[in-house]
C-alpha cells in the first residue's frame, strides 16, 4: 500500500477530506481492565494511564476501572508480544527493556487493549506496512482473548505539523480495517495549537508530550473510550485552571467532530 499523501487543511482538529471512522463507540460497557501497549509517548509524565484514571476517579470515585501498561522506549508495535501480555499477572504497570523478555504467569482478563505505534511508523515508507500488519495481528489476538481493540492516534512533531493529516488517515484506515475504535489525539493536538499556540504540548525535543500534552491526550481518551466529557472535570494534573479548561474543551470538541456525535 502506498503512503497516502494528503494536501489538506487542519481546522479545529479535523483533517478535511479525511476518511470517516466506522467505529464511533467502543460498546455499551467501557473497559474495566485496559491494557496500554506502546512506548515513551505513553509513559511520559507519570504515565498516560495514570491521568486517565484520575479523570475517571474525579467523576466516579467508587469506580472499579483498572489498567496496565506495556511500554518499550521508541518501540514499534511489531516489537511487542501481545500474546504474552494477555498472560500477564502484575499488580502495577510495567516497562519492558528491548533486550529482555517477560516472565509470564497466570492470565488476567483484559477487556480492551489500546495500541500506539512509534511516532513515524504509520506514515514512514519503509515502516507503514509493518504498522498495518501489526494492527491486524494484534486486533485478531485481542479478539481471541475477548478484548476490544483501540488505536491511539499519535500527534505530529511540533516542528512538523504536516504529519497530522497523514497520521490521522493512517490510524483511521487501520481502525476501519480492523474494526477498532480510534482515539483522535493527534487531531486534538492540532486543534489546540490552532486555537492557542502559547499552550506548549511538547517537550523541547518537539516529539514527546509535555504535561499539558499528556493531559490533553488523557481527556481525549476519557471522551472517546469511556464516553465521558472531560469538560468541568476537577482533575487538572497540576495545570492551572484556565489551561486545563482549555484542553478539556478542545478534547471534547475534537472527539465530537471526529466521530460525528
Amino acid at each position: 500500500m502506498k503512503q497516502v499523501a494528503l494536501a489538506v487543511l487542519v481546522c479545529a482538529g479535523v483533517a478535511l477530506g479525511q476518511t470517516t471512522p466506522k467505529v464511533t463507540r467502543l460498546g455499551p460497557t467501557p473497559p474495566k481492565n485496559l491494557l496500554w501497549v506502546g512506548n515513551s509517548f505513553f509513559f511520559y509524565n507519570k504515565g498516560l494511564s495514570t491521568h486517565v484514571w484520575q479523570l475517571l476517579e474525579s467523576t466516579e470515585p467508587d469506580n472499579d476501572f483498572d489498567s496496565r501498561m506495556a511500554t518499550i522506549s521508541g518501540a514499534p508495535l511489531s516489537l511487542h508480544d501481545l500474546e504474552a501480555y494477555f498472560r500477564l499477572d502484575q499488580p502495577q504497570g510495567f516497562s519492558v527493556p528491548s533486550n529482555q523478555r517477560l516472565v509470564l504467569s497466570k492470565p488476567r482478563p483484559f477487556d480492551a487493549v489500546i495500541l500506539q505505534d512509534c511516532s513515524q511508523c504509520p506514515i514512514h515508507p519503509q515502516l507503514e506496512r509493518a504498522f498495518q500488519e501489526a494492527v491486524r495481528k494484534d486486533s485478531a489476538l485481542a479478539k481471541k482473548h475477548g478484548a476490544s481493540t483501540i488505536l491511539f492516534m499519535t500527534w505530529a512533531y511540533a516542528d512538523k505539523p504536516e504529519m497530522t493529516s497523514a497520521l490521522a488517515e493512517a490510524y483511521t484506515r487501520a481502525g476501519n480495517e480492523s474494526g477498532a475504535l480510534v482515539v483522535p489525539v493527534g487531531l486534538a493536538f492540532a486543534a489546540a495549537r490552532a486555537k492557542d499556540s502559547t499552550v506548549s504540548l511538547h517537550e523541547p525535543d518537539n516529539r514527546h508530550p509535555s504535561l499539558a500534552g499528556s493531559y490533553l491526550a488523557a481527556c481525549v481518551v476519557l471522551a472517546s473510550v469511556y464516553g465521558k466529557s472531560p469538560v468541568g472535570n476537577r482533575y487538572t494534573a497540576g495545570l492551572d485552571l484556565k489551561t486545563a479548561a482549555f484542553l478539556q474543551s478542545v478534547a471534547a470538541e475534537t472527539v465530537a467532530r471526529y466521530f460525528g456525535r
